[in-house]
C-alpha cells in the first residue's frame, strides 16, 4: 500500500485541508528517508519500533522540540492505523508508544489594570462595531466563557430580565452564568444598533459583523489583539488569556474554587486548579509584605 493511497484517504475520506495533508505527507516521507538511509528499509510498513525510536532520538538530538516530534509521530500513527484499516498490517509498530512529555507553558494573565485600560478604550465610541467589541470583551472577561462558546451565542442565549446568559460548552453541556449589570446594559445598547443591520431573531447569532454575518474565529482574535496590543506588552493576547485572567482575578479576590469551576464549565476541579498558580503567587506577596515576622 503506497503513501499515495493514504494521502487520497486523508483528502477524500477524511476531508483534511491541503496544508494538513501536506504536513502528514512530509512527516511520513521524512521517516521513510531515514529508514532507507539507516536500515535499508524500502517499505516503512515493515519497520519495528526500535527503528522508529532511533528516528525519535535523532530528531530530539537535532534540537527539534518535543511538541514537533510528537506531531511527526502522530502522522506515523495515523499512517499505520490506515494500514491496519486496509489489512496490510495487523499491529502498528507504534501501538505501545508514549508521547514525549511537553513542558506546560505558563499562561500569563492580563493584569486588572490592563483589562481596565482596554475597557477605557472600548467606551470612547458607541457605533455598532465599538459596541460589539465592547460586548465581546465584557462577555469574555465577565463570564470566562471560551471563544467557541462566545461565537455560538444566540440572541436567545441572553435573558436581560434575569441577568443571565445560557452558554453551550463542550459536549453540548449547558450552563447558566450570571451577568453583571453593566454587561446587560451593553447588550441592550448593542441590540439596538444590531437591529439597524438585521432584524433580531432568538435563534440568530448574537455577535455579528457589520455585514450581518456571524463572527468567526480569526475576527475574534483580531479584535482581542487590536485592543490589548494597546495596553499590554504580553506576547500572547487571545480569548483564552482573557478566560485565564477572569479565573485568576476571581480567585485573587477570594472566589471559591468550585464556583470558578462551574463558571468556566470544567468537568473536574483538576482543570480549574491550573489557575491557582497565579493566585498563590499573589497571596505569597501579600503574606510576605503583611506578616510581622517578615519585617525582622
Amino acid at each position: 500500500m503506497s503513501l499515495h493511497s493514504f494521502i487520497d484517504y486523508l483528502t477524500l475520506e477524511k476531508n483534511y485541508s491541503k496544508l494538513t495533508v501536506q504536513a502528514y505527507e512530509g512527516d511520513i516521507e521524512e521517516f521513510s528517508a531515514f529508514a532507507k538511509a539507516n536500515y535499508e528499509q524500502e517499505d516503512i510498513a515493515t519497520v519495528n519500533y526500535s527503528q522508529i525510536r532511533s528516528w525519535i532520538v535523532s530528531l530530539v538530538d537535532s534540537g527539534i522540540s518535543n511538541r514537533t516530534v510528537n506531531r511527526k509521530i502522530s502522522s506515523l500513527k495515523s499512517f499505520y492505523k490506515f494500514l491496519i484499516k486496509v489489512e496490510e498490517i495487523e499491529v502498528s509498530p507504534l501501538a505501545k508508544h508514549k508521547s514525549l512529555k511537553i513542558p506546560k507553558k505558563l499562561q500569563i494573565p492580563f493584569s486588572e489594570n490592563e483589562i481596565t485600560e482596554v475597557f477605557d478604550l472600548l467606551t470612547i465610541s458607541d457605533d455598532f462595531e465599538s459596541l460589539r467589541d465592547l460586548l465581546l470583551v465584557e462577555l469574555l472577561y465577565g463570564t470566562g466563557m471560551r471563544r467557541a462558546e462566545l461565537i455560538s451565542l444566540t440572541i436567545g442565549s441572553v435573558d436581560i430580565s434575569q441577568k443571565t446568559i445560557r452558554v453551550v460548552g463542550k459536549r453540548n453541556k449547558e450552563r447558566i452564568i450570571p451577568l453583571l449589570p453593566n454587561i446587560c446594559n451593553t447588550v441592550y445598547r448593542y441590540l439596538e444598533k444590531r437591529d439597524e443591520i438585521i432584524l433580531r431573531q432568538l435563534d440568530a447569532p448574537l455577535l455579528i459583523t457589520k455585514k450581518g454575518i456571524k463572527l468567526y474565529d480569526t475576527l475574534v482574535y483580531r479584535i482581542i489583539n487590536h485592543y490589548f496590543s494597546k495596553t499590554s506588552n504580553k506576547i500572547k493576547k487571545s480569548p483564552h488569556i482573557i478566560r485565564h485572567s477572569f479565573a485568576t482575578h476571581m480567585l485573587n479576590q477570594g472566589a471559591d474554587l468550585n464556583v470558578v469551576k462551574d463558571l468556566l464549565g470544567h468537568a473536574s476541579l483538576a482543570s480549574t486548579q491550573v489557575y491557582t498558580h497565579n493566585s498563590i503567587a499573589a497571596l505569597r506577596n501579600v503574606y510576605k509584605n503583611a506578616h510581622p515576622r517578615n519585617k525582622k
